[in-house]
């Protein structure tokens, strides 16, 4: 039996790391990519250690010549692209007043607009072997507005959006099926760019903002040490769930990856909780 391939960006850490790994252990074959090559010394190791079928490819999310670089490559070597799970990404926090025009461009490019384009660049490979899936990390903020993360959340709830909107006529037409997958907290270097992107790099709140600032840090760190094996998983418990996704012949809409965040969610998603109900009544009124 062919393996089915799979494409997956920001692999160098985290969710897309053990993504790449567990992949490839469950017979795909893995192009795992990153905008930095130089920093695939560790999937490199592990690749060589369990001789995975795992090939590097540099891709850059935020820039369209890239991807399809990367997508050229793929369809030369294997003529199609079975799945694409959209993973690269990056945490910000910081209020909008506060934030640079810089910022507010890059955070929308790394987490929205790059899904988008390598959406864009798969589309007509799977449209016309009519087959494929699409999977995108988004977070439980695609769904619930958080403070001090309009940003983030905004582009997040951007790629909600746009996935939903594109499941409602490519699936059926296609046999293209889309997902996008709901985390709460995650252990890895994500959390750590996030903090390093804002705190570090410039003050995240003052001012009039700074007490409401510090309320919200309490609030966090309280959380954490009351919950924290509920609150945060592991970049191998959420890359299990994508594998999941990935193996279902008719795989939800939106999926959250623990209970905490499906907890953190109910009261947007306790109607429609994988989002079939909202697709359907879509196509039978447009379509």
């Amino acid at each position: 039996m062919m393996k089915k391939n799979i494409l997956i960006t920001g692999t160098s850490t985290g969710v897309g790391f053990e993504s790449a790994i567990l992949f490839a252990q469950n017979n795909y074959k893995v192009y795992a990519t990153m905008r930095n090559l130089k920093k695939a010394d560790n999937l490199r190791k592990r690749i060589e250690e369990d001789n995975l079928d795992i090939e590097l490819l540099p891709l850059d999310v935020t820039n369209v010549e890239s991807i399809q670089s990367a997508v050229s490559t793929i369809i030369q070597k294997d003529g199609k692209i079975d799945v694409l799970f959209n993973n690269a990404g990056a945490g910000f926090a910081k209020t909008t007043e506060q934030s640079t025009e810089a910022e507010i461009r890059w955070v929308t490019e790394v987490n929205y607009h790059g899904v988008v384009f390598c959406t864009q660049a798969v589309l007509p490979y799977m449209r016309k072997q009519k087959s494929g899936q699409i999977i995108s990390i988004t977070s439980v903020g695609g769904l619930v507005g958080q403070p001090f993360n309009e940003l983030y959340c905004g582009a997040k709830f951007a790629v909600e959006g746009y996935m939903e909107a594109l499941s409602t006529y490519v699936s059926d037409a296609f046999n293209i099926k889309i997902s996008c997958v709901e985390p709460g907290g995650i252990s890895t270097e994500f959390m750590t760019s996030a903090i390093e992107k804002t705190a570090v790099e410039g003050s995240l709140a003052t001012g009039e903002y700074l007490p409401i600032f510090e309320k919200y840090l309490a609030g966090n760190q309280k959380r954490a040490n009351e919950s924290k094996d509920q609150v945060y998983q592991t970049g191998l418990e959420v890359a299990s769930v994508v594998l999941k996704v990935a193996q279902n012949d008719n795989p939800p809409l939106r999926i959250r990856t623990s209970k905490w965040a499906e907890d953190f969610c109910m009261l947007k998603t306790q109607a429609d909780p994988d989002g079939s109900k909202l697709v359907n009544q879509i196509k039978s009124s447009f379509l």
